[in-house]
């Protein structure tokens, strides 16, 4: 079957009632374009609406990304960051949206930047960078972003990132641990989107491919909270004790 037909049933899935994921007739123009056969595993369906794991990284269902870019609402020749590039497809979305070359891609996992830029390549958006870094860092060199993308979960907007927002920018993550809400945090405050679920931020040390796991400064944060928490009960009440 063509697959720009398919691409219509799946951008007419997305706009069904059922769904209503995608309203902007912008990002639902620049989904037909994109062929996402060239960013998912061999031997699965490119569009149907799940995600896949694929080189250590999740690809995102086509719902997924919309409600993403929905969020953001990035207009006409935005400086855009994507930060967890995973295999390129949300990047080249963007690229119909804002131009390629205003994209840029940063991912912790050295595979995942080679199939990204890779699949860019295939499906015609070699424009779009994409570099090997921790996402936590941005991508100062080409900063300020009118918009910044986060594709994976953080408890808080880490400081470079919101460091590297433009003034009147907008940044959209999913917010929480086991329990996620999408955000768009702009310079006014802050809006919710609704439930979500997405892999953490990775940090040095996590990514896929690394030689050595090290525990990492998040894992320091919550052994720590854990360490806290066990250390309630009886021996409060003998420090009580020890100071009538």
């Amino acid at each position: 079957m063509d697959p720009a037909v398919v691409r219509a049933d799946m951008i007419e899935g997305l706009q069904h009632e059922s769904k209503g994921v995608l309203t902007d007739a912008s990002l639902a123009a620049a989904m037909q374009a994109v062929p996402r056969e060239a960013f998912v595993p061999d031997g699965v369906d490119p569009y149907a609406d799940r995600e896949y794991d694929h080189l250590g990284t999740t690809v995102l269902a086509p719902s997924d990304v919309a409600r993403l870019l929905e969020a953001l609402s990035p207009e006409p020749d935005d400086s855009v960051l994507v930060v967890g590039a995973g295999v390129g497809y949300t990047s080249a979305v963007l690229a119909e949206l804002v131009g390629e070359t205003n994209v840029h891609a940063v991912d912790i996992a050295r595979p995942a930047v080679y199939a990204a830029r890779s699949n860019l390549a295939e499906a015609g958006y070699d424009g779009v960078l994409v570099d090997c870094r921790d996402g936590v860092r941005g991508l100062p060199a080409y900063a300020p972003f009118d918009r910044i993308l986060l594709e994976a979960s953080a408890v808080a907007v880490p400081d470079p990132l919101r460091a590297q927002l433009a003034d009147g920018g907008r940044l959209v993550f999913p917010c929480g641990t086991s329990t996620q809400r999408l955000l768009t945090v702009t310079s006014t405050g802050r809006v919710e989107h609704g439930p979500v679920s997405f892999e953490p931020l990775l940090v040095r040390g996590e990514q896929s491919g690394a030689i050595e796991r090290n525990r990492t400064m998040r894992e320091d944060g919550e052994f720590a909270l854990q360490r806290a928490g066990a250390h309630r009960g009886w021996e409060h009440e003998w420090i009580e004790w020890e100071s009538d």
